[in-house]
């Protein structure tokens, strides 16, 4: 095992087939380094904030690692909007807020789009914005331009999903009054040899039949569920192979389960995960004998939904208007896994969850995931795609639209685009013959 990890840190590409991006994907190998080095600065920085609010405008892994840490502390100070759901973006009061606009290649839809929207409510005050990107991204250029009141200009051989321990999950961790410092120390003390194990032990198991990766949470850490996710299927479910994560407060039996149960007893216990679950991850990628950092059913979902943009009006698609069990029930089979993906606003959680476990136990202990749309198209949405064939979505979008919240420059409004978002993954998912249902609902308790 020792030679795996010396090779994974002496960054040699061919640990993955030939062609992987590897050789510009590595830098959060020893980025908690150069975040403990600077963790001072970055902490008196963030002590100088003195807004009441903290927006962060992101998607993916500018978000979820953020996310993870501000429900940990359960912080009220910070809002990580990572939607496009025109009722959730409308419910965020400018007033005294600094806005933290995150995004790795500067040109993210959604983070554009909600970038437009506050600039415009705040009177385009520069002052009122932080920037965190790569360096001379189009994100660099117009935070300069505009006079935003800092730029971090992260390492740019860090993919998203592997960026938590960099600025894009420090400089969130300073705001919220972490210790970077600690932080990042107990990344760095991480034990690579068992961390490469897990890797190890994760793909075998996939490739030996039992690929869902039940990882067990405890509940007062679960949302950490939410960045590991993202990181194992997005980096691991391409090539029809892949680990499906399942994360759960629980443990969830079943033949095609490979369950790891995680100990965390404070909020600095996540900077040894954060890096456990990369080093876990990448190795992984080596034992499927797949690329862990590209992404490339990801565009596929982008370019999607920008053709159904270029070609308004939508054309709607049909929705299901039967008994979702029973559809459940004959499309399910042994080894598939059903993938919950509300295209609806913030704050069911708990319904979702509920929902979850209900299908889950109606299925007979079928793995079960959920989560919000467009948010998993970063995430989850390159396994659903380009991981095994044994998906079975349940898409949920709006019956009632909600009030329109129109996009200051763009010739459509946030429910137009979330709206497009779930058609292109939809065209997605079925180009690809995957199983799909597609349910309109005002609210996720509906879903009987």
């Amino acid at each position: 095992m020792s030679s795996v990890v010396e090779r994974l840190f002496a960054r040699d590409a061919s640990l993955w087939p030939e062609g992987n991006v590897s050789p510009n994907r590595l830098g959060w190998l020893d980025v908690a380094e150069r975040m403990r080095s600077e963790a001072a600065e970055l902490q008196a920085w963030a002590a100088s904030v003195d807004a009441a609010h903290i927006v962060l405008l992101g998607m993916g892994g500018s978000s979820l690692g953020p996310e993870v840490l501000r429900a940990t502390l359960n912080d009220q100070r910070l809002t990580v909007l990572d939607t496009t759901d025109p009722e959730t973006i409308a419910s965020i009061d400018p007033a005294d807020t600094l806005f933290l606009v995150s995004s790795k290649s500067g040109g993210t839809l959604e983070v554009k789009t909600l970038f437009a929207y506050f600039w415009d409510r705040v009177g385009e005050d520069g002052s009122r914005f932080v920037a965190v990107t790569d360096p001379d991204t189009a994100l660099d250029e117009l935070a300069v331009d505009a006079g935003f009141s800092r730029v971090f200009r992260n390492p740019p051989d860090i993919g998203g999903r592997y960026s938590v321990l960099s600025y894009f999950g420090m400089v969130p961790a300073a705001l919220l009054g972490l210790d970077v410092e600690q932080l990042c120390t107990r990344a760095i003390e991480v034990d690579r040899e068992a961390a490469a194990e897990l890797g190890v032990a994760m793909g075998q198991a996939a490739l030996e039949g039992r690929d869902k990766v039940n990882i067990v949470v405890p509940e007062d850490y679960a949302s950490f569920g939410l960045w590991v996710e993202q990181l194992i299927a997005e980096s691991t479910g391409k090539q029809g192979k892949g680990c499906i994560p399942v994360p759960s407060t629980e443990v969830e039996g079943g033949d095609d389960r490979h369950v790891v149960a995680l100990e965390l007893s404070d909020v600095y216990d996540l900077g040894e995960q954060f890096q456990r679950w990369e080093i876990a991850t990448a190795i992984a990628g080596h034992v499927l004998g797949i690329d862990p950092f590209d992404e490339p059913n990801v565009t596929e979902s982008k370019n999607n939904t920008n053709d159904v943009l270029d070609s308004l009006p939508l054309r709607e698609v049909e929705t299901f208007d039967g008994e979702v069990d029973e559809w459940l029930r004959a499309n399910v089979g042994p080894g598939d896994y059903v993938s919950v993906q509300a295209y609806l606003p913030y704050g069911q959680e708990d319904s979702l969850e509920h929902l979850r476990r209900g299908l889950r136990d109606g299925l007979g202990g079928a793995a079960v995931t959920a989560g919000y749309g467009p948010r998993f198209l970063h995430s989850t949405g390159q396994l659903h795609k380009g991981g095994p064939n044994s998906v079975v979505a349940l898409q949920l979008v709006r019956r009632t639209p909600a009030p329109s919240v129109p996009i200051p420059g763009y010739p459509y409004d946030f429910n137009t685009l979330i709206s497009a978002q779930a058609l292109g993954d939809h065209r997605s998912l079925v180009s690809h013959q995957r199983r799909v249902l597609r349910l309109a609902v005002d609210d996720v308790k509906e879903v009987r």
